[in-house]
């Protein structure tokens, strides 16, 4: 089922998030498909911790982007937009080099509020980390 307000190029969305937090991290969105959205991100300097690891919050930095992005893009932009108000992330494998996938699929889009989950991988395609955030949907 389609769940896209408005179908809009990857282009366009890595063109919006250009000078946002996204390419202080190097978040990329990579795929867009009938009901879900899916980006990259690198594991290097700016997202490792001082042991060397991922960071859990730019794991959450990576959810939170796609989920909010996913939730806006399910509205009409005249009339409604989307705002977190909680997210949550369980970190589950450790991750040293290489980029970690996140891909964002609905579990409730509500007239009030949408649930979104995020499943962040590796290269290998272990799960790295399971996040679910809740958004509301506001009038302009």
């Amino acid at each position: 089922m389609k769940i896209w307000h408005q179908l809009i190029s990857l282009e366009l969305l890595n063109q919006f998030g250009s000078v946002k937090m996204m390419a202080h991290l190097g978040i990329e969105f990579t795929d867009i498909g009938e009901d879900y959205l899916a980006a990259k991100m690198p594991v290097d300097h700016r997202t490792q911790q001082p042991m060397g690891l991922l960071h859990g919050g730019a794991s959450v930095v990576l959810a939170e982007t796609l989920g909010s992005t996913a939730a806006n893009l399910c509205l009409n932009p005249s009339t409604h937009y989307a705002l977190g108000l909680e997210i949550n992330a369980s970190h589950i494998r450790s991750v040293k080099t290489g980029y970690v996938y996140g891909i964002t699929r609905p579990i409730r889009l509500g007239k009030s509020t949408h649930l979104w989950n995020i499943e962040i991988k590796d290269d290998e395609s272990n799960l790295v980390c399971l996040s679910k955030i809740i958004l509301s949907v506001r009038v302009r």
